[in-house]
């Protein structure tokens, strides 16, 4: 491991904290490893969200030293023929289901190796059909962390599932964008890039749920009003935000809505 030689494990999940799920994987890696670091990055994933665990992972994993473990769990197919699996790349560890959750991430690593998980002594000795955050990951994790090869936990193999992210649309001047996901401030996250939107920004229309936005601004604190606007987030993805409000609310808009761009000559 990277820095101090203190591996690090994170954890991103749709188990919410209400439960004790989170506290028990966390239990789970600290019994095989007392000495690592656990980090959460969110476990406000909606319930059996792939697409939004996927997004969280992939903006996330990067900003970890190499070596961290990053365990991601939402896995509406547990208990099912779904594969559990451990990812080693160039500079990092992935352990999750194969259901597309780890694919955005892996797409920006190299040398991607990738481990189906059938060595059940690195597993709880009870496994149960309904939890392997706590029986299979947060285990592998565990081990993993203390040094275990990847080799050890099964054999590699050379496939796995793959998340498409919705692409937008180009039709001449209008681009036919997509909600990806909202965040805790009713942001609204697109599917655009500056690739697709480039800086400057010149005269556009935006149109969502019946509303119309044509103001691009480069940050929140420049909006004087609670007119909804345009603004590339941190992720580097276009979004519709209202400062001092939430554009989800404003605009009355959730899910994977669609909207259209259209730039204006």
């Amino acid at each position: 491991m990277e820095g101090d030689g203190i591996p690090v494990i994170t954890l991103t999940t749709d188990f919410g904290l209400e439960d004790p799920y989170v506290g028990i994987m966390k239990g789970v890696i600290l019994n095989i490893h007392r000495d690592c670091r656990i980090v959460d990055i969110t476990h406000g994933i909606a319930s059996q969200d792939i697409l939004a665990g996927a997004l969280a992972l992939s903006s996330s994993f990067r900003f970890f030293p190499k070596g961290t473990i990053h365990v991601a769990v939402v896995d509406p197919g547990v208990g099912s023929s779904r594969r559990p699996l451990l990812v080693q790349t160039e500079d990092y560890f992935f352990v999750g289901p194969d259901n597309g959750l780890l694919s955005p991430a892996l797409e920006q690593e190299k040398d991607v190796r990738i481990y189906h998980l059938i060595q059940d002594r690195f597993f709880l000795k009870q496994l149960s059909r309904t939890f392997h955050g706590r029986d299979i990951f947060a285990p592998v994790a565990g081990w993993l962390s203390q040094g275990t090869p990847p080799s050890e936990f099964g054999p590699r193999i050379q496939d796995l599932l793959t998340l498409k992210l919705p692409l937008p649309k180009r039709m001449g001047h209008h681009v036919l964008g997509t909600i990806l996901r909202i965040d805790k401030f009713g942001n609204l996250i697109t599917n655009l890039t500056t690739k697709d939107f480039p800086e400057p920004v010149g005269r556009f229309v935006l149109r969502i749920a019946g509303h119309e936005i044509r103001q691009h601004l480069s940050s929140y604190a420049e909006s004087e009003t609670k007119t909804p606007f345009t603004i590339f987030g941190s992720s580097g993805y276009l979004e519709i935000s209202v400062h001092f409000g939430s554009a989800a609310i404003d605009l009355k808009v959730s899910g994977r809505e669609e909207f259209e761009l259209e730039r204006i000559e």
